[in-house]
């Protein structure tokens, strides 16, 4: 295998041959302050194609951090609010039927009613209430009762309203 001579300033650093001229010292002309025993490990690139290395500004990725935080638990709580205001809604409607149960069960009832079917409410002149299964549009244009509410018993024994005057 023949060593091809590599060339510096004129003369071959690595020679077969002995007749060769005598080779003068290499003398490096960088700074050995700028130059790295291991290059892998610079913060910068340290060749022309090398990546380009930028350092990281911690304050901005801390930043950026937080406000991903922050917009994550914005929509979490808003779920979790959503989710309030639902059951909010659904204890009302609980005791607005718990209320009308209460008024149909005072009210004067002459008949035993069905889990499911639908009755009316309707108000007597001197306020006593009465449950009805004749409708409204079944009385004719004079009816006897002010009508008050469409309801159906729910098999809980309370009431549904359906359809209220207004």
């Amino acid at each position: 295998m023949k060593l091809l001579p590599l060339y510096h300033k004129g003369y071959t650093t690595m020679s077969k041959n002995k007749k060769d001229p005598p080779r003068e010292p290499f003398i490096n002309p960088i700074d050995p302050d700028k130059i790295a025993e291991n290059p892998h490990s610079l913060p910068y690139a340290h060749t022309v194609g090398g990546v380009v290395i930028k350092p990281e500004d911690r304050g901005k990725i801390k930043g950026r951090a937080m406000a991903a935080m922050y917009q994550q638990t914005d929509m979490d709580l808003d779920q979790i609010r959503e989710q309030i205001e639902l059951l909010a809604r659904q204890a009302n409607d609980i005791q607005q039927r718990v209320l009308i149960s209460e008024e149909i069960y005072d009210a004067e009832m002459n008949f035993e009613p069905i889990i499911g079917k639908i009755y009316y409410l309707f108000r007597r002149d001197n306020g006593k209430a009465v449950v009805s299964m004749v409708s409204p549009a079944e009385w004719g244009k004079n009816p006897p009762y002010t009508y008050v509410a469409t309801v159906r018993l729910l098999a809980d024994h309370t009431w549904e309203v359906l359809e209220q005057s207004t």
